[in-house]
């Protein structure tokens, strides 16, 4: 088209620095966006129950004897979407197997415990990351904000290292759970023994659709979901032949693999939460060595059989089995056992 050399020359200079703009701008998004390494583990489960001594005793009776006595305390100093936090809860803090959990039963106030309770009933409402330095803490509170996670609760509590600095990012909406992080001094803390011997290796949520929750997490630096659908055989729910099916998203960056679970086909273990809690935390899972026999055991102890299966050519390499115990009396979320087949 028409224009001097000088204008054209001009525009390339123009559509030159533009085009670098563009792409130092992309290069810096990935990494500005990148969720950090502390993430790869979880330090804690944060639940909400109905009645943490229930919980407790039920926790005793299937073998996780490492759990404190509950007390009752006001609502450590901070806030509550924007506003002060207030209110009290009885608490109780122990091991499932080798994972650290705090039980918050809320009794009154303005809280984040109590908003979960009251909209879902007993569950998982967190599970809280470890950030090792309080630098690192703003950071990613900065990191976070700037991606468009709000704060949903914030605050500090005693500790016997010193003071514990928490936050609570509102991403329960897309999400489907609450992502925490805390900062906590060094120093003693709860007794790391695991009288169970289970070892925790699988952290799962049901929801309705899968990519729409992978693209949320991605837009907070963490990685898309590995999306698969598997066959799967000798199908049972709740003592009968079933024929459910489901689309499984992979989170497999972490310590503890993250399962995502939508259901395709019921009745199942998944339509049966979502229609009492609403999506989020489903189960934790633990690997065994003889199914049969745990199954009769959490049977004995009143955690009946709920869903079973297998997946693989049954008796070869790359098979295995599930099966899902009903634990929705302890806290609202059920145990998954895996087994996996290791050969002659």
């Amino acid at each position: 088209m028409g224009g001097s050399n000088c204008s054209v020359e001009g525009g390339s200079i123009v559509r030159k620095a533009v085009f670098r703009l563009v792409a130092l701008c992309l290069a810096a998004t990935p990494l500005a966006a990148q969720a950090p390494d502390f993430y790869r583990s979880v330090d804690r489960l944060i639940w909400v129950v109905e009645d943490v001594d229930k919980t407790v005793s039920a926790l005793r009776n299937v073998g996780f004897t490492n759990v404190a006595d509950p007390v009752e305390v006001e609502i450590p100093n901070g806030e509550f979407r924007g506003r002060m936090a207030t209110g009290s809860v009885r608490i109780s803090v122990g091991r499932v197997g080798d994972l650290l959990c705090y039980w918050f039963q809320p009794l009154e106030g303005s809280n984040p415990y109590s908003e979960f309770l009251e909209k879902h009933g007993s569950g998982v409402l967190s599970l809280m990351h470890r950030v090792p330095t309080m630098a690192d803490f703003d950071a990613e509170v900065e990191r976070m904000t700037e991606l468009g996670a709000g704060i949903l609760a914030k605050g500090t509590t005693g500790g016997p290292g010193g003071l514990i600095h928490f936050t609570f990012f509102d991403t329960e909406a897309e999400g489907r759970y609450v992502l925490g992080i805390m900062h906590v001094p060094e120093g003693p803390g709860f007794p790391p023994d695991n009288p169970s011997g289970r070892v925790v290796t699988q952290f799962a949520f049901a929801v309705k659709e899968l990519e729409p929750v992978s693209a949320y997490w991605e837009t907070l630096g963490f990685p898309a979901m590995e999306i698969t659908h598997g066959k799967l055989r000798d199908l049972k729910y709740r003592g009968q032949p079933a024929e459910f099916d489901m689309r499984l998203g992979w989170h497999r960056q972490n310590k503890v693999v993250y399962e995502w679970i939508q259901s395709l086909r019921g009745p199942d273990v998944y339509l049966d939460h979502m229609k009492v809690h609403g999506e989020g935390f489903h189960h934790l899972a633990f690997n065994v060595q003889d199914m049969d026999a745990d199954i009769a055991w959490w049977t004995e102890k009143g955690c009946p059989e709920s869903m079973s299966g297998g997946w693989g050519r049954k008796g070869k390499p790359g098979s295995g089995r599930f099966a899902y115990i009903d634990a929705q009396s302890i806290g609202g979320t059920d145990i998954e056992l895996l087994w996996n087949y290791q050969g002659e």
